[in-house]
């Protein structure tokens, strides 16, 4: 029904848009417009070639232009190849209009090769280059949020050159990378993708069955992201330029007394151990408990807003200039791009330099090599610095300035809390980290023969990382004391060798034959230098001569090797098209392992059944393909430290003769059984088109099972040694995925699409060795981490007085859970509360057209998770010294059950933890973005073949229980703790979410 509506609106504005250019013409064209069934199409377009002139069939199929002759009539129908016809002296044109196959015979790359979309039997999705670059993003794989099904991306805040975090189908692993295996131009990469610039990626496939995943054996095992970056084409060279400017606004700060409340606050908290009188505040009680500066910011009505003064308008930019081209033999593309975001806080800040050149040659018809070489560098301040947490607790009734506008570095007697302003004072603090990456590809290819080819690919990769810190003297940290500064550098040297042979065979007309064969070598080495200084004589040094400090505190190089030898096969034979096998073993050596498990084998193989070839199928009027799959494989992780199967030694100090030594004793238990994750999958998958191409998309249902875990295991500290790593328990995944893409209209001027995906994960802990492990958080039957604590559930109030009395708690104070009924509340009583993996994410894109205009809006959301907001513990402490989040606390005039009542006697309430779990849920407009496509006709007079302007806001709005009722900002978490922020928090290191508004152009030459 919903479609009629859309073409009866297509009609109509069809019928609308045109009437008036229609009743110039000379001649009435009327006809019918068929499929190859010969059934009638609706909504088919008819339109005058080179004119803006058109109309669309009716629910008959039929059609009526006014036209003149010698002009040129399209037909056209999503799913459908255009057909022209020029006009004659007929005025009755039939058209039959034959199926458009391309999008079953897209290629899809698949890793060490590709396959036509029909033939695909694994679970695989793509992201293209307009998702990509529709918002602009400093790390493409921000563009796969919402975007892929089955893969679930975070990126809280908006800290500059913050890095998303990307899981596959849910967490497999306890200890062990969670993180998806980037393979760049063919290349298996261990330094990350936050150096590619977007936009020169042209696709992102997501691998993510055991099928699809299994040629990278045990780096595969989270799944698989191929980044393809732009290559030449034959033919006119063409320049690029894409370009943008925007600037960032804080969609909110964590709102904090200001302060009048935070005067009341005070007196409250005196109140309730009988330090202030009842009743209404009074000078003679204020004097004696507020210090005069105090007193005279009361008499003012001051409020220092030291979160603002922190914050500023953030700026983002980005320009990119290309040229691409070539001949039969060469082909080229070349960039360079400049990228810049300044924070919204002061002292955070990204800065990324590109250049790239892919080039491909082709010596003769057998031979032919290539190249696809990145050179990056980047700065970013700030990575370690956010100062948004000291100035929430800074007394707001404090003087941040005296009069002749110096920097008060105590505004109140507070010896603790210094002024959150000279944490920005130029020089003071400094956190600069400079990268260097070149990553290349090379390949050489040889047909020996027809059908049988051979490759090699090599993939040298370097990047070096050198982090400078420095604190001064008149800073939180230090408070008077010695300056201090540290430099710590990072040089890794990665590269992959491999060897490829590919054998493609048919066997009469029917049977189709494809081997792929695979040698692969990787190494990894890393060098760390960092050293540590105290005692800077001239702040003005900086880091940048710690020789001259007077203490090195600390000093240390490290050197950390792996390596990875592997073989893989595949075979992939299809039959008439219709029924698909494909076969895969690898075998992967790890040096991370021991003796006893270095190698480790990984089969799969996965079933494919084209239904819509089948004869019996082909009367069906509805489904344009129909394709059944089913998978099942294993697959390995390898990604622990080096090292952990060895009994390392470790140094300690003693006294010798009285005199300070160094020793040397076992620090760490080797494991030399040590052995792989392995984690096995069954997926099941439906592929499918219908209503002449209108509707497309996909649906998974995949179970996921991972054992031996890679974890630590505690052991007795009366044995000398904490633990030792080895395989435990038992995890499992289950979920499906839904992707569905439709072309709701689709007319001469207008065009309506709609991209949805919908996932849905359930992670479980299936074994553990000794059943619940409470100390580190892991349940058997819950997901790999979950919020394990006490359940606020209100504040004691008056009538509960003996109540309370009973659990040793006061009126209000929080009221938990006694969840076993004991009277008493103590460890048992805490419970699983929730955990930061939701129940499902949604992704939505629709885009629209209309002549030249474009507009597109973007909508992400989560539902079902549970965060915790360690600023609604950390600075919630309400005991009446540091100023506190704007909370509803409980007084004998405001009985809340939100929080509770000030005490001066205590650091933070008791059962403080309990009152910083929330409902994670949120829906976000991510994007939206209005552009035009200027006219051949304009654009020529330019001097460029092609031109567009736009416009685009990024995040204008979130929605969320957080933000609305309880105050917070962005409920988007980590699932693990990473960058400083821990698994499914909120805290002070991230910098407020923002809304950006961008304005650019892209042209060619």
């Amino acid at each position: 029904m919903q479609s009629k509506n859309y073409l009866s609106l297509g009609i109509v504005l069809f019928l609308l848009l045109f009437s008036g250019p229609l009743l110039g013409q000379n001649t009435q064209v009327t006809g019918t417009i068929t499929d190859e069934n010969d059934m009638p199409i609706p909504g088919a377009a008819v339109l005058i070639k080179g004119s803006s002139t058109g109309t669309a069939a009716d629910i008959d199929g039929n059609y009526t232009i006014m036209a003149s002759e010698g002009q040129v009539l399209q037909f056209s129908f999503i799913g459908y190849k255009t057909t022209e016809i020029t006009l004659g002296t007929q005025t009755t044109i039939d058209v039959k209009l034959d199926p458009d196959v391309s999008d079953l015979e897209e290629v899809v790359v698949v890793g060490y090769g590709s396959v036509k979309k029909s033939q695909l039997t694994g679970a695989i999705s793509s992201v293209g280059a307009k998702e990509i670059t529709d918002q602009p993003i400093t790390d493409a794989r921000q563009a796969l949020q919402g975007r892929s099904s089955g893969v679930d991306v975070t990126s809280p805040g908006s800290k500059p050159g913050a890095a998303p975090q990307v899981r596959i189908r849910g967490r497999r692993s306890f200890n062990a990378s969670n993180e998806p295996l980037y393979v760049v131009d063919g290349i298996p990469i261990a330094g990350g993708i936050n150096d590619i610039n977007p936009n020169d990626i042209t696709s992102m496939e997501i691998l993510k069955d055991a099928s699809a995943t299994a040629i990278y054996g045990s780096r595969g095992a989270n799944g698989v992201v191929l980044v393809t970056t732009k290559r030449g084409t034959t033919g006119k060279t063409v320049v690029s330029l894409d370009s943008y400017y925007g600037f960032n606004k804080s969609l909110g700060n964590i709102e904090v007394f200001n302060g009048p409340e935070f005067a009341e606050y005070k007196r409250e908290s005196r109140r309730t151990t009988g330090d202030y009188p009842e009743g209404p505040s009074t000078a003679e009680a204020d004097e004696a408990l507020f210090e005069p500066v105090e007193l005279e910011g009361i008499a003012a009505g001051r409020t220092t807003d030291y979160v603002g003064a922190l914050t500023r308008t953030g700026a983002i930019q980005s320009h990119q200039v290309s040229v691409s081209g070539g001949s039969e033999k060469t082909q080229f593309f070349v960039s360079g791009g400049f990228f810049q975001d300044k924070g919204v806080v002061i002292n955070q800040d990204y800065t990324r330099y590109n250049f790239r050149a892919n080039i491909d040659h082709k010596i003769n018809d057998k031979i032919r090599f290539g190249t696809s070489t990145l050179v990056s560098y980047s700065e970013r301040n700030g990575e370690n610095f956010n100062p948004i947490g000291g100035a929430m607790q800074e007394n707001p009734l404090g003087k941040p300035y005296d009069e002749d506008g110096n920097l008060i570095f105590l505004p109140t007697s507070d010896g603790l809390r210094t002024n959150p302003l000279a944490e920005i004072v130029p020089g003071a603090n400094i956190d600069l980290t400079k990268r260097y990456r070149i990553f290349n590809s090379i390949y050489a290819e040889w047909k020996i023969i027809d059908g049988l080819t051979y490759r090699v690919n090599f993939g040298p990769d370097i990047t070096i990382d050198r982090n400078g810190r420095f604190t001064g003297s008149q800073t939180n940290s230090r408070r008077g004391g010695d300056p201090t500064g540290s430099v710590n550098e990072d040089f890794r040297f990665n590269y992959t060798l491999e060897n490829i042979i590919t054998y493609d065979r048919t066997f009469g007309e029917d049977h189709e034959f494809k081997f792929t064969g695979l040698q692969s070598f990787q190494k990894d080495n890393l060098e760390e230098t960092s050293l540590n200084v105290q005692g800077i004589p001239a702040e003005s040094q900086s880091y940048n001569r710690l020789g001259d400090a007077s203490q090195i505190t600390g000093a240390n190089t490290n050197l950390v090797q792996w390596t990875l030898l592997s073989f893989m096969g595949r075979l992939n034979y299809n039959y008439k098209g219709k029924y698909l096998v494909t076969g895969t073993l690898r075998a992967d050596g790890s040096s991370k392992f021991g003796e006893n498990n270095k190698f480790a084998y990984f089969p799969s193989v996965a079933l494919g059944w084209n239904v819509s070839d089948e004869p019996f199928f082909k009367a069906n009027n509805t489904f344009d393909q129909l394709k059944l799959r089913v998978s099942y494989g294993s697959i390995g992780n390898q990604a622990i430290d080096p090292y952990q199967t060895q009994a390392l030694l470790g140094r300690s100090t003693y006294a010798y003769d009285n005199n300070p030594a160094f020793g040397y004793g076992p620090n760490t238990i080797g494991n030399p059984n040590l052995r792989w994750e392995t984690s096995t999958t069954l997926n099941a998958g439906l592929d499918f088109s219908l209503i002449a191409g209108r509707i497309g998309g996909s649906f998974e249902y995949y179970v996921t099972t991972t054992k031996d875990l890679l974890a630590p295991q505690p052991l007795p500290y009366s044995i000398g040694f904490s633990g030792y790593t080895t395989n435990v328990g038992k995890t499992q995944n289950r979920g499906i995925e839904l992707t569905v893409n439709s072309v709701n209209i689709d007319n001469t001027n207008f065009t309506w699409t709609t991209d949805l995906i919908f996932n849905r994960n359930r992670e479980e802990i299936l074994e553990l060795p000794n059943g619940d492990d409470i100390s580190a958080g892991r349940f058997v039957g819950e997901a790999l981490t979950v919020f394990y604590d006490y359940k606020k559930i209100g504040i004691w109030q008056t009538d509960q007085a003996d109540l309370a009395e009973s659990y040793e708690d006061n009126v209000g104070e929080i009221r938990v859970e006694d969840i076993n009924n004991d009277g008493q509340i103590n460890a048992d009583d805490r419970q699983i509360l929730g955990s930061a993996v939701p129940d499902f994410v949604l992704g939505m894109t629709n885009r629209f057209s209309y002549k030249n205009f474009d507009l597109s809006f973007f909508i992400y959301g989560r539902f079902g998770s549970m965060i915790r907001s360690r600023f609604h513990d950390q600075f919630n402490s309400l005991f009446g010294r540091y100023n506190n989040l704007a909370v509803n606390y409980w007084t004998p005039d405001n009985p809340t059950n939100d929080f509770p009542r000030p005490n001066q006697n205590q650091e933070s309430p008791k059962y403080a933890s309990s009152m910083s779990y929330f409902d994670g849920s949120f829906i976000k407009i991510r994007n939206i973005n209005l552009g035009y496509n200027f006219s051949d006709k304009i654009a020529s007079k330019l001097g460029m073949t092609s031109l567009r302007i736009y416009s685009s806001i990024q995040q204008p709005f979130i929605f969320a229980k957080y933000r609305s009722k309880y105050k917070g900002i962005d409920p988007e978490v980590y699932l693990d703790g990473d960058q400083g922020v821990g698994a499914g928090e909120v805290n002070a290191n991230i910098s407020p979410a923002v809304t950006s508004f961008t304005f650019g152009i892209n042209a060619k030459f």
